[in-house]
């Protein structure tokens, strides 16, 4: 699945020759922690955000320093700072580089930068054109759609079975589990051989399409002793 599949678009930008009071006004009224900035052919020059507001001379927070720190920072640190902090226009407060991933980039690429950057959202360019913003909240969705639906109807039985069947014939953990359907709920019995085995064969038949329920009568077997231990309580999960 690429970005562009999941990524919310249009998105909401400011020009940077737009005020400051301007981006402000658009942020709180539009309950948004930052605005990308683009040009009015959609490139992305920069972002604004909250944190471009914290040090401002209106407020008295631009940043002091010990005298000796001042000297060793040098002048031109400080006559940029003083845009940052007295700047009216958007280009003269944002930050010109902004985090961004391609709008063919897989989720795994995507995720792999929200990690690494430890950011809930990047926006999405295509061409060095603002196409869209990916966050969060549009990866979890994205699962949701992938997740097994849950059936309104009743499913064949025998065809959940055999997909169950199949399933944990694929796992080395899976022992003599024996798998029955009866409308939608399938009951595990046989032996495993690790009580770990117990909860991946649950997950394992709950994620089949049309399965409403698991009954566990799996049964463990100690390894050292030969011990066969049944589970503690039966009934539907």
């Amino acid at each position: 699945m690429r970005v562009a599949e999941i990524m919310t678009s249009p998105v909401v930008g400011i020009e940077p020759s737009a005020s400051v009071t301007d981006a402000a006004k658009l942020m709180l009224g539009s309950h948004f922690s930052g605005l990308p900035v683009v040009t009015s052919d959609k490139r992305l020059v920069g972002v604004v955000t909250e944190g471009d507001f914290l040090r401002r001379g209106e407020l008295g927070t631009t940043q002091k320093r010990p005298r000796w720190l001042e000297i060793i920072v040098g002048s031109g640190k400080k006559a940029e700072e003083y845009v940052q902090t007295h700047g009216r226009k958007v280009e003269e407060v944002m930050s010109p580089e902004p985090v961004t991933i391609s709008s063919e980039a897989s989720l795994e690429e995507l995720v792999e930068l929200m990690t690494a950057r430890k950011i809930k959202r990047v926006l999405v360019v295509h061409e060095g054109k603002l196409v869209g913003i990916v966050a969060r909240s549009d990866l979890m969705r994205a699962m949701l759609r992938a997740l097994p639906a849950s059936a309104s109807v009743a499913n064949d039985d025998e065809r959940i079975r055999q997909a169950i069947v199949d399933e944990l014939a694929k796992q080395d953990w899976s022992g003599t589990i024996r798998v029955k359907v009866a409308h939608g709920i399938a009951e595990l019995s046989g032996a495993i051989f690790d009580e770990r085995a117990r909860q991946a064969a649950r997950v394992a038949a709950e994620n089949v399409e049309g399965v409403k329920g698991v009954t566990d009568q799996l049964a463990w077997i100690e390894p050292l002793s030969g011990m066969y231990i049944l589970p503690e309580t039966k009934g539907q999960a």
